[in-house]
């Protein structure tokens, strides 16, 4: 071929070569050859380098720590604007590494971040992870260097936000070129959070331990390195089981870390024991209800600033820095009521010096408007400076009977049938025989005992309701499904992750952990129709003149079908009405609500609702070191059921806080059919039937418990018997309809006994 020929056929798109040429390539493969695509990857590196260069010239170090870095107050006012208190006076105090013990330093170091003193100061791999994790709306961030951590607490905050993790990382380059690491160790142990408030290790070690950091042993030192990953979650003082589970494994995990870099001998470990650290010292403006209401606050906010997006340690640290002005919605007069009804009905009659029983009590109580979930008051304890646990929020002592209306609630909404698949409603006919064993998948044999010795082979729901017995709900619970229980009643608001919360029989008897706030939740869920509620104590809150975005405490969000909220409100009038809570039944006000007693009457309750306030009560036995022991006894009386103390303390704050709307009625729409309940009728004097009863006898004793026949009721003289009649009108007596039960009767709130239930 010549080279005219060869011209012609480059001009006519070939090739010149035996058999033709390869047809040129068109359109966007132009732009897709291997040597193209070897050169813009080349130019990504190079923008890539080019931007990271560019970013880490334009990031500087600030001169100064950021104001979060100074530990700022809390300002906590009530709904009227009034100031409660101001927490979180500086407690810092910055120490030399040369004051901190080398082996603490190493146990902080070998929690978190073993390999600190040869990284380049940058996790660029867990940075990468917690931008995208950020990007994507997980919350959870990447792993930090300890470099990283100490540019955060003192640099920057706490948010989740891609802007900052990127400073967060070229300011940290930065920090390891200017500081050897001894420098940023000693910044990182002095702006470290450790909760109870404490900034810095020696404030911490003041906080835990009441001594200077020096004085730490490296036991108490591995507790405060193991405190970094999850402060108030693993605060013994208030740590769940749990949560102690979780920190003593922390600590162990703090001692081998150290063990693996050589920093502790394996004999040395094989020695070391957990010490428990002391408790807070609590600040004065915290005394009597004021810190049981601040310390559900802050766990509320800190709660919100998780559902944000922040680590739990990351809120704690946050909150903790303080600059926040929290009011909280508690009503003074309603409050007030509240704590006024606890004296006179209970702690009046306790005489700790003469029963040592009385000496155990603790009572818890939360009460919440319905129409906004909102928290209007609420009992902690007789002092948060004697008694540091909340006993509105502890979740540690089993609801027992109270949760028998949400086996009921399960059942309506998925329209459950029997065994022998007749449809679950009020009216359905049910086994009440005792010990009577469940049957059906699940049922395992499980045999529950009713109160004392109750037996009927055919007792309505509604009756078994009222007389809360054990055996027809534990059958009911497999009839509806296990697992539809307790979802139907996480939905509503119990915590499917509590002490116990198990889906088995047992859970009929209420044998998992619950407190009463969670219960005033569940019920105000009722109450809202459906609709879900989930108790919220603060009105607003704002920081920095920047007001803070709260969820709807009252939300728009069905969780059970009106119908069914309102069937179950229809029978928990009948407890009340004709039942074992017929002590608070009124003629003037609808009420509903449930008793609850649980194993070896460790704990009793009584959560109930009138058409817009909810309130719980429980009562719990608790001795030295937070065990959990019998109420029996209380008050100079026998049993200690719901239909007693808890029933008059609910019954004193309600008959107080409605005389202005005496008259509130339920709207109730519901197609269930139900037993017949009586209503309460007119009186204008107490029924002798409740009135304390200083002899053995069928009545109730000075604590206002029916005397099981297996025990003998005490004849030592009980409280005044003015204390104990009904706060509000009560009903007539019981109907006759089935066997019934002496006046302020509790009979099916035996709770869950491990030997039966296994």
């Amino acid at each position: 071929m010549g080279r005219a020929d060869a011209r012609r056929a480059q001009k006519k798109g070939s090739r010149p070569g035996r058999g033709g040429g390869k047809p040129r390539k068109t359109g966007i493969r132009r732009f897709f050859t291997w040597k193209m695509l070897l050169a813009y990857a080349g130019g990504l590196i190079a923008l890539g380098v080019g931007s990271f260069v560019a970013l880490y010239l334009y990031v500087d170090v600030p001169g100064n720590g950021n104001a979060a870095a100074k530990l700022q107050s809390n300002i906590y006012k009530s709904s009227d604007g009034k100031t409660i208190a101001r927490i979180g006076e500086v407690n810092r105090e910055e120490v030399p590494l040369s004051k901190i013990p080398k082996n603490i330093q190493h146990a902080v170091v070998a929690a978190e971040n073993k390999n600190f003193y040869t990284d380049p100061g940058v996790d660029i791999q867990g940075t990468a992870r917690g931008i995208i994790n950020t990007l994507m709306g997980r919350g959870k961030q990447g792993g930090s260097t300890i470099t990283q951590q100490y540019v955060k607490n003192y640099y920057l905050d706490q948010r989740q936000t891609v802007t900052r993790k990127v400073k967060e990382m070229f300011i940290s380059l930065k920090v390891q070129d200017k500081f050897n690491k001894d420098q940023i160790l000693e910044g990182y142990l002095n702006t470290s959070y450790y909760g109870r408030g404490a900034y810095g290790i020696q404030a911490a070690s003041r906080a835990y331990y009441n001594k200077d950091v020096d004085k730490l042993n490296l036991q108490e030192g591995a507790y405060l390195a193991a405190l970094l990953q999850a402060p108030s979650q693993y605060d013994w003082s208030v740590a769940t089981d749990a949560g102690k589970r979780n920190a003593t494994a922390r600590w162990n995990y703090v001692l081998d870390k150290m063990v693996e870099q050589k920093w502790l001998s394996p004999a040395d470990r094989a020695k070391m024991q957990f010490e428990k650290p002391g408790n807070p010292k609590p600040s004065e403006g915290l005394k009597g209800q004021n810190g049981y209401l601040i310390e559900a606050a802050k766990q509320e906010i800190i709660r919100d600033l998780v559902k944000e997006g922040r680590s739990q340690k990351d809120a704690e640290q946050d909150f903790a820095a303080g600059g926040w002005t929290v009011t909280l919605s508690i009503d003074p007069k309603k409050q007030q009521a509240l704590e006024k009804a606890v004296k006179d009905k209970l702690l009046d009659d306790l005489d700790p010096k003469a029963r040592e029983v009385d000496g155990h009590v603790q009572v818890g109580s939360v009460s919440v408007d319905r129409k906004t979930g909102k928290i209007v008051a609420l009992y902690g304890g007789q002092d948060y400076l004697k008694h540091y646990t909340s006993n509105a929020t502890r979740r540690d002592f089993q609801p027992a009977s109270t949760f028998k209306p949400l086996i009921l609630t399960s059942a309506l909404e998925h329209g459950s049938t029997t065994q022998d698949g007749k449809k679950i409603t009020p009216a359905t006919i049910y086994d009440g025989t005792n010990k009577r064993p469940v049957v059906g998948p699940g049922g395992d044999g499980y045999a529950p005992e009713n109160e004392d010795q109750y037996t009927n082979p055919a007792v309505s729901v509604q009756e078994a309701m009222n007389k809360s017995v054990n055996t027809v709900f534990a059958q009911m619970a497999v009839d509806v499904g296990l697992d539809k229980v307790k979802k139907t009643a996480v939905d509503m608001g119990m915590k499917g992750d509590g002490v116990g919360f198990d889906a088995n029989p047992s859970m009929a008897l209420g044998s998992m952990g619950a407190s009463p706030m969670d219960m005033a939740g569940v019920y105000a869920t009722l109450d809202n129709h459906g609709m879900k509620v989930t108790p919220s104590i603060i009105k607003s809150a704002s920081r920095g003149g920047q007001d803070f975005k709260l969820p709807e405490a009252a939300s728009k969000e069905r969780v059970i079908d009106r119908n069914t909220a309102d069937g179950v409100t229809s029978v928990l009038k009948g407890v009340v009405n004709d039942g074992t809570a017929h002590v608070v039944a009124s003629s003037q006000y609808d009420v509903a609500g449930k008793t609850g007693t649980s194993d070896d009457n460790k704990s009793a309750w009584f959560t109930g609702y009138t058409p817009d306030l909810i309130t719980s009560v429980g009562l719990f036995g608790e001795a030295d070191g937070g065990k959990q022991v019998t109420l029996q006894g209380t008050g100079g009386g026998s049993r200690v059921n719901g239909s007693g103390y808890p029933a008059y303390i609910w019954g004193a704050y309600n008959s107080t806080v409605f005389d202005d709307d005496s008259d509130a009625k339920f709207d109730l729409e519901t197609d269930e059919p139900s037993a017949p309940v009586a209503p309460p009728a007119p009186s204008v004097a107490p029924s002798p039937s409740v009135g304390p009863s200083r002899a053995p006898s069928t009545k109730p004793s000075p604590s206002g418990q029916v005397p099981s026949p297996s025990h003998s009721q005490s004849q030592e003289p009980g409280p005044n018997p003015s204390r104990h009649t009904p706060p509000v009108p009560p009903s007539v007596p019981p109907s006759p309809v089935g066997p019934t039960t002496p006046a302020g009767g509790d009979t099916g709130d035996t709770g869950n006994k491990p030997n039966r239930n296994g």
